[in-house]
């Protein structure tokens, strides 16, 4: 037995999930040192100090995003020790408590659970959903509503090829080697991925745009879901459906820049910009008899689906319909 600050105390693992509007963030990833950049880590884990943990509480994040890119349901793990004989908080009392203290009204904790002490929200995710956005008919960003301006890519054009984007993104599916859709800094061993959906649909014109606007204006999402992605590969592979869409590449052309495997061809320079990214969804398997019950991380994710969007019993996850 140690003699300590720590002796006697009890650790506990949760897993949470939490959402931002990543406009004012340099990303998800903690910014340490003196810089005035700051991650959306950097505000959770300022918040999680009001736990007065034993030992400062670390939060382990499943998926980073860049700077401006938002998350509907983000996941991370992270330790709590409390002083011995003080019991481990109830994870609705830590979801309370981050929420309570929260220095930025952009990020909010959704949900927590208790988690075996070996789990990593990183290594233990088994897919990854993304969303982009885009919307047709604003010639001018600054002609886009206000509510909308930094949560969708205003694409110069008033229509797309849907019928050619959804075949080109056919030849995405499946195991390949994505090189040729991967940024450089990757911190990636292999450039093998399995893209396991990718979808391109129509988007309602939601109650944030006026009426007058909404008979211009068309909204399109894309999805996209995988174990992982590469760095940047979303949005490389938007940039590349929209050119489709726009008819500046064939999907036959898509297939053979695929199989290039080089991420500095004619092509593959494009990158869809930031702010028109959602991380959707998280997915973990095999996460049953948690200390907490998932109840109500079903009742917020049902939407139009229902429990099916859930996937099978064995599957955990928590997320959300669309984007707010």
């Amino acid at each position: 037995m140690g003699s300590g600050p720590a002796a006697g105390s009890v650790r506990a693992r949760y897993l949470v999930f939490f959402q931002y509007l990543g406009t004012d963030f340099n990303g998800s990833a903690a910014v340490r040192g003196a810089q005035r950049a700051v991650g959306v880590q950097n505000y959770l884990e300022e918040a999680a100090e009001k736990l007065k943990s034993v030992v400062p509480v670390k939060f382990i994040i499943s998926s980073r995003t860049d700077a401006g890119v938002h998350a509907l349901s983000n996941a991370a793990h992270l330790d709590v020790q409390r002083r011995s004989g003080q019991p481990p908080f109830a994870p609705e009392v830590l979801t309370e408590a981050l929420n309570t203290h929260l220095r930025h009204p952009a990020i909010r904790v959704l949900q927590a659970f208790r988690v075996p002490s070996d789990f990593h929200a990183r290594y233990a995710a088994t897919s990854r959903t993304y969303l982009y956005r885009l919307v047709t008919g604003c010639p001018r960003h600054d002609q886009l509503s206000v509510f909308e301006r930094n949560r969708c890519w205003a694409v110069r054009a008033d229509r797309l090829d849907v019928a050619a984007m959804r075949e080109a993104a056919q030849h995405l599916l499946g195991t390949h080697d994505f090189s040729a859709f991967q940024s450089a800094g990757s911190p990636s061993a292999s450039s093998v991925r399995t893209l396991r959906r990718a979808s391109v649909s129509l988007d309602p014109a939601g109650p944030l745009v006026l009426p007058q606007e909404s008979r211009r204006l068309q909204f399109w999402s894309l999805e996209f879901e995988s174990q992982s992605f590469l760095y940047r590969q979303v949005r490389r592979m938007t940039a590349i459906l929209v050119a489709v869409g726009l008819g500046a590449v064939t999907p036959t052309q898509v297939k053979m820049i695929l199989q290039s495997r080089d991420p500095l061809g004619r092509h593959q320079t494009r990158v869809a910009p930031a702010h028109g990214l959602f991380l959707k969804s998280v997915l973990f398997g095999g996460l049953r008899g948690l200390a907490g019950s998932p109840d109500c991380a079903q009742q917020e994710s049902q939407g139009p689906g229902g429990r099916e969007a859930l996937g099978s019993p064995e599957d955990f996850r928590l997320e959300t319909s669309g984007p707010e």
